[in-house]
């Protein structure tokens, strides 16, 4: 995506002047013909307006160009020491300043050079590599995915295709710094603020697939094993998908060990099978 930002300076293009020495009176050039500035707001994107607090960092690749000149247009990557290099003014810091911060930096300097008078500079970011995010798993487009803007989880993850068919119905964010959190396929559908976050550089995003998202069950049911967790599995569901109790099995005799630790207060029809559950079906007394 190209995010487009320009600074315009308030005064006509006719007022750009060669960067060389003034020519003898006795040979004059001739004028340029003026042309008018449009209004700044104008020359905006408003599709672009959540674009423009984007931060340039190393790796981007980002188009300067003064308008009206020939001689100062193209493209350039920052390099890893932050800096891009531009025609008459070398190596320019780049890195922790927005593409218009960078445009009037850029401004300033030629104007200060005395390479141009009243420069308007546009930069466009036609590239990011400094920010992604990592999206894993049972997705459509696994891979890196650049930030080119603020992203909520629900778009990442429409980006990449969505989650495939063998995948689960919840989705794993790990920041770079901080712990792991489930969301809802369904939040992130319906849901936003909370429900539906937005992303942020280094973050990964992962969507197990199915089959690594099991229960355990074992005792008096007819087909004992592990199946997968689906969103909202009850008990009685997860009972049902083992065949069933046997003969002697007893629905009231059901224990969860959950990470460890046997689950309390087990309900039928509310409490929840979560991946990795051990569900023991104990027999019922006669």
């Amino acid at each position: 995506m190209m995010l487009a930002l320009v600074f315009v300076l308030a005064a006509p293009l006719a007022a750009f002047a060669q960067p060389v020495p003034a020519a003898p009176a006795a040979a004059p050039t001739a004028a340029i013909p003026p042309a008018a500035t449009p209004p700044a707001a104008s020359l905006f994107s408003t599709d672009l307006a959540g674009d423009r607090q984007y931060t340039l960092g190393i790796g981007d690749t980002i188009e300067v160009a003064v308008v009206g000149r020939s001689d100062f247009n193209g493209r350039a990557r920052i390099g890893s020491d932050g800096a891009v290099l531009l025609p008459f003014l070398g190596a320019v810091p780049a890195t922790n300043r927005t593409p218009g911060q960078l445009a009037d930096e850029v401004r300033a300097a030629l104007e200060k050079g005395g390479y141009f008078s009243n420069p308007v500079v546009r930069i466009d970011v036609v590239g990011v590599a400094s920010r992604y995010v990592t999206i894993l798993g049972a997705v459509g487009a696994p891979g890196l995915m650049a930030l080119d803007r603020r992203y909520r989880l629900s778009e990442i993850l429409a980006r990449a295709g969505g989650k495939s068919e063998a995948g689960v119905d919840y989705v794993i964010l790990t920041p770079e710094t901080g712990a792991s959190k489930q969301y809802k396929m369904a939040d992130l559908a319906t849901g936003s603020g909370e429900q539906d976050p937005y992303v942020n550089n280094g973050d990964k995003i992962y969507v197990p697939a199915a089959q690594t998202a099991l229960f355990y069950i074992t005792g008096q049911v007819k087909n004992p094993g592990s199946y997968p967790v689906t969103e909202g599995l009850t008990l009685r569901m997860a009972l049902a998908r083992a065949g069933g109790l046997t003969e002697s099995g007893s629905d009231k005799k059901v224990k969860i060990n959950r990470k460890g630790e046997t689950v309390k207060s087990v309900k039928l029809d509310e409490t929840i099978v979560e991946p990795s559950d051990i569900l023991t079906v104990g027999e019922r007394l006669f």
